[in-house]
């Protein structure tokens, strides 16, 4: 029998192709059904500046959607901060979800500015990963029921 090596280097093309069929065939194995991700996204520009965002991931299995939906970015320029467009940005994409029939909204957040902004928004804190951040802040996971908005 060949004796197995672990080996510290980055994974080649292939093998993270051979490692995506692995995982694929034990989620068939599992009973796990495949998902696809679908971005929805609003910008806000002043002129043709581009000035803040709102983007994240619904999850879907052929034209279902799972019922999540992961905000990865909520962005707005320093300039235009406390002026209600993160929380415009973010509205528009809450209503543009729910539309789809995605219930619930999650993402990932820090800072205490962060933090107040999404509870004024209706969001709540379903976990904390204390000191993930070298600073030891921490990794605050949040989360919105889009029942809430009308």
């Amino acid at each position: 029998m060949n004796k197995i090596n672990i080996v510290n280097r980055e994974m080649t093309s292939e093998e993270i192709e051979q490692m995506n069929t692995g995982f694929d065939e034990l989620s068939l194995e599992e009973g796990v059904a495949f998902e696809s991700s679908d971005r929805y996204s609003f910008v806000a520009l002043m002129g043709n500046n581009f000035i803040g965002c709102s983007s994240g991931l619904a999850y879907k299995n052929g034209e279902n959607y799972s019922g999540w939906f992961f905000l990865t970015d909520l962005y707005v320029e320093k300039k235009y901060r406390s002026q209600g467009l993160g929380a415009d940005l973010l509205k528009a994409l809450e209503e543009q979800i729910k539309s789809k029939g995605i219930k619930n909204i999650w993402l990932w957040t820090s800072g205490s500015k962060a933090l107040k902004f999404y509870r004024r928004q209706g969001y709540y804190k379903f976990t904390e990963m204390e000191h993930w951040y070298s600073d030891g802040s921490s990794r605050v996971g949040l989360r919105k029921n889009l029942s809430t908005i009308l």
